[in-house]
């Protein structure tokens, strides 16, 4: 029998969690419910970390935890503090006891791991950062290297910006450097210090995190769980590499079939929602031991994940859809072996890793390892550090018809020897791609900005059979190996590195096919792997559109170039975007086709089709409105660009 519990702040966990008399904690109905049961909860702030302690069965035998119609619930993984006493001008402290945290005192756990980069003790900073967090209002701080720099706040002019963005501006806005925290803790009690810069922390809304998590079961294996309509915020969540324990403020623990959706997430101090690995299949072991380096670890991680059953059957398989998810200091979703065969789609990401506090290398609005058969699809990312990045095994992965904008990057694939998609999607930064990969398949996307390709000789990475988690074999990245179809290009953006380039002409040199690459690796004689790394892996390129004097790949057949400037524009209005855009009319002659499985052929390496997650054949024929694609029409993600000034509604 399947049972429907209620929650309210006005409830009682003694009650029956009935709807007359609910409960007031979800924990007690996380506690009790069992597959099939729901969980509604009424409007209200929850502050707890919720842990379901029983699995849902299959997709149509799963537990609900759902806001109630119409109401706003909060879960937050902090406590209000109204205890402050005034120092000296506007610096007060607050006197915590350390039961207030249980056995995770965020004031404690110093932040870092595999990947983390600074600040840390031993580096030229000299201190460390820790999970806990102050907010004034909803306002995150900044943590002070000491009670004197809380009271003397300073502008940064250099630290954490990302070494690609070379920005030369403050890293810390002058509004927002005044807010720091600094804290002390003893056996008894954590003593905050903050910089409330005039306000009265014990008359506005002060809060700090306590928490690790909001809503994370404590043991992995917790099936088939729905969660719906909530906003969470503010957890001490701690760094999430691939290679540790990756909890995020919202995650799955190492499970199959969740559904995470219509909710608002922000304020994680790393990752927002996680569908990543857990502990046992390693946990920082770089960082611990020293012995071997994170990329041995890691790829230790991945065969003792297949160890404990990781396969389609028991891992992944998650929905994310229609979530709202902002202000993360990480990522907004994370996740490595445990992302397999999932959805990520029409989520609004934004604000991530942008407040620059601390840098690693595991940094992206969407930052999945091993993205078996994952479809990301309409989502809107943008001002991100990095808008996605796919890191290992990125095999059947699909990226389409999102729209990208104001971020520091936009895409980055890495180490990864495809199949995998990128089309239909709206490339609106300056920056658009890292291709440290092979075998992708560039199609009908907008391209306002640079691509950087570089080959990786020094880490051999897994690939797998079709469609499974079952490793085939491993090897390098030597670069090429891509399709790029039906492309608009735009020149004219400023690069990073000498490797970040306008346009596809980076390919030059490469062949045009699969019989002259072997054709001219066979032409050097006898031999082994040395052979394959003097010859550029082939290429196909053709139907693409270069604008504002985006250079062609030299031996591209069929294409338009022009030095006009098309004047790309994203136009936000509200909860609307729109992109606005100049057509030459000759751009719209160049005889594109319909791009499917059978065109795009077998990657080479891991000799393996551009197919759907089924097996079944692609093909691409809707545009990034998801409007019919036909033959002959224009290059780029829409279907019904005509020539002069076009604006078109791509959000909202």
């Amino acid at each position: 029998m399947n049972i429907e519990y209620h929650v309210s702040v006005n409830g009682c966990d003694r009650a029956e969690g009935s709807r007359e008399n609910p409960f007031r904690t979800i924990s007690r109905a996380a506690a009790i419910a069992e597959t099939g049961d729901r969980v509604i909860v009424h409007e209200g702030v929850y502050r707890e970390w919720v842990k379901p302690a029983h699995t849902g069965y299959s997709n149509i035998s799963r537990i609900t935890y759902e806001a109630a119609e119409g109401e706003k619930v909060v879960i937050k993984g902090s406590e209000r503090i109204q205890n402050w006493e005034q120092m000296e001008g506007t610096v007060w402290k607050a006197v915590v006891p350390n039961t207030l945290f249980g056995d995770y005192n965020p004031y404690q756990e110093i932040l870092g791991g595999d990947w983390f980069l600074y600040p840390c003790a031993d580096g030229p900073e000299g201190y460390c950062i820790h999970t806990g967090d102050v907010y004034l209002n909803g306002k995150s701080f900044f943590e002070a290297k000491s009670l004197e720099d809380v009271k003397n706040p300073v502008i940064r002019t250099e630290g954490y910006n990302p070494p690609w963005t070379k920005r030369t501006e403050p890293i810390l806005h002058p509004e927002d450097t005044v807010y720091q925290w600094y804290a002390q803790v003893d056996e008894e009690n954590t003593t905050i210090y903050a910089n409330f810069q005039g306000a009265d922390p014990n008359r506005e809304l002060v809060e700090i995190n306590v928490r690790k998590c909001c809503f994370y079961p404590e043991k992995p294996g917790m099936n088939y769980i729905t969660v719906r309509g909530f906003e969470m915020e503010q957890a001490a969540c701690p760094w999430t590499p691939p290679t540790a324990d990756q909890p995020g403020l919202l995650g799955t623990h190492w499970s199959k079939g969740w559904i995470i959706e219509n909710n608002i997430i922000h304020d994680a101090k790393c990752s927002g929602i996680s569908i990543g690995k857990e502990a046992s299949t390693g946990h920082n072991l770089c960082t611990r031991r020293h012995r071997k380096p994170g990329y041995q670890y890691q790829m230790e991680a991945v065969f003792r994940a297949l160890q404990i059953g990781w396969s389609k059957e028991k891992i992944g398989s998650h929905i994310i859809r229609n979530n709202e998810i902002y202000d993360c200091g990480q990522n907004g979703v994370v996740g490595h072996m445990g992302c397999v065969f999932s959805e990520i789609t029409n989520n609004h990401i934004y604000n991530i890793a942008v407040k620059h506090e601390y840098f690693g290398y595991e940094i992206a609005g969407i930052k999945l390892h091993a993205a078996i058969d994952v479809q990301v699809c309409h989502n809107h990312i943008h001002n991100c550090t990095l808008g996605a990045w796919f890191d290992w095994q990125a095999q059947g992965t699909r990226v389409s018809s999102n729209l990208f904008y104001e971020n520091d990057r936009d895409l980055m694939v890495e180490v990864s020897h495809g199949p995998y998609m990128v089309d239909n999607n709206i490339f609106a930064s300056d920056y658009n791609f890292d291709n440290i990969a092979q075998g992708g398949a560039y199609v009908n996307n907008l391209c306002c900005g640079t691509m950087r390709r570089e080959p990786v000789l020094n880490r051999s990475t897994p690939y797998h059979f079709p469609h499974t988690t079952q490793v085939a074999g491993t090897t390098l990245v030597y670069g090429g190996d891509d399709r790029l179809y039906q492309n608009i290009f735009l020149g004219g953006t400023k690069t990073y590195t000498e490797q970040s380039l306008n346009g596809t002409a980076g390919y030059d040199g490469s062949p045009v096919s699969l019989e002259e690459y072997v054709e001219e690796v066979t032409a050097l004689g006898n031999g082994d792997v040395e052979m394959f790394e003097k010859v550029n892996q082939p290429v196909f390129i053709n139907g693409n559109a270069y604008l504002k004097g985006a250079p062609a790949f030299a031996r591209e057949e069929d294409n338009y170039l022009s030095d006009g400037d098309p004047q790309v524009k994203i136009s936000v209005e509200g909860d609307s975007v729109y992109l606005e855009m100049n057509v030459e009319k000759d751009m719209l002659s160049i005889p594109t086709e319909i791009i499917d499985t059978e065109k795009l052929g077998m990657v080479r390496l891991v000799e393996a089709s551009f197919d759907d997650p089924d097996g079944n054949p692609i093909v691409l024929n809707k545009d990034y409105l998801g409007k019919t694609r036909k033959a002959g029409s224009p290059a780029g993600p829409l279907e019904e660009l005509k020539e002069g000034f076009n604006r078109v509604k791509v959000w909202g």
